[in-house]
């Protein structure tokens, strides 16, 4: 059985994985068609697409932009963005430079609660410019600080824990306009992620289309069946595009499988060609 993953991330963003070793754990999961979605880079797209030609495998270029919204993150997908662009690419660096402004401030915030961990390890440990919390999450794991990711974002990481700091992010509709302006197909990705009550997500997401949102990612792995449904209906409701993803990282994520997310992620693969037919590539 053919299958579809529109959310995927490298080691040129918080991956484990290259490029190349996901489009082989794509082939081995019957993956025909993907797209590489990493944070704020899209370095990796151009590996991905040759490894894929190897093996017969579609390669979408992507990207997952971060916004702020009400005090937390909205997560922005691109698809069939120009990965050349020079404004999307001078945007991108701002964000990324941002992140550097950031991590160093974790870092203290980590060292003065008595961790041993530098900047410098954790650099080493992402290998990209594109460096995040999950990298900290990482070296937090190889010092055995932490028995894994999730646990180092429940104690230290995440919004409201002892090393949580703001980043300077754009908002939604900058977001959506980057990619809009890069000839790409802006998606709101993982919507249960959004802060925000059930009665007030199809305002958000109306607001949203208005401002140039093309579609949602109903099918995501932790979606249950019951959000997956309601997600297909807001799409259908407000004429968007219908997309999904399994959000896999790897190591920071290892319940998470490509193509298949925790097990039970189906993705029709029907929904690349409206999205393509959206983007002009039919």
């Amino acid at each position: 059985m053919s299958r579809l993953d529109l959310h995927l991330h490298t080691t040129h963003s918080d991956g484990s994985f290259t490029p190349t070793e996901i489009i082989n754990l794509a082939r081995e999961a019957g993956v025909t068609a993907l797209a590489i979605t990493d944070h704020d880079i899209t370095t990796g797209v151009s590996e991905a697409t040759e490894a894929g030609k190897a093996h017969g495998i579609e390669v979408v270029p992507g990207i997952e932009i971060s916004s702020s919204f009400r005090d937390s993150e909205l997560h922005i997908l691109g698809y069939f963005l120009d990965c050349k662009d020079e404004r999307l690419n001078e945007r991108l660096a701002t964000l990324r430079e941002s992140r550097h402004r950031r991590n160093p401030k974790i870092i203290e915030r980590l060292q003065a609660a008595g961790i041993d961990i530098t900047y410098d390890e954790v650099r080493a440990i992402a290998g990209t410019d594109s460096v995040g919390r999950p990298h900290i999450a990482r070296v937090l794991m190889e010092k055995n600080v932490v028995s894994s990711a999730k646990e180092a974002f429940n104690q230290w990481l995440a919004e409201g824990r002892p090393a949580y700091v703001p980043r300077e992010l754009p908002t939604p509709g900058e977001a959506i306009q980057w990619i809009k302006e890069a000839k790409g197909i802006p998606v709101l990705a993982h919507p249960t992620w959004v802060k925000t009550t059930e009665g007030t997500l199809t305002d958000l997401v109306r607001q949203l289309k208005a401002g140039g949102l093309d579609g949602v990612e109903v099918h995501y792995s932790t979606h249950t069946p019951r959000q997956t449904r309601d997600y297909l209906a807001l799409a259908k409701e407000l004429g968007l595009l219908v997309t999904g993803g399994s959000d896999f990282h790897g190591i920071t994520k290892p319940d998470i499988e490509v193509g298949v997310g925790k097990g039970t992620l189906h993705i029709p693969v029907s929904l690349l060609d409206k999205l393509k037919h959206a983007a002009g590539r039919l």
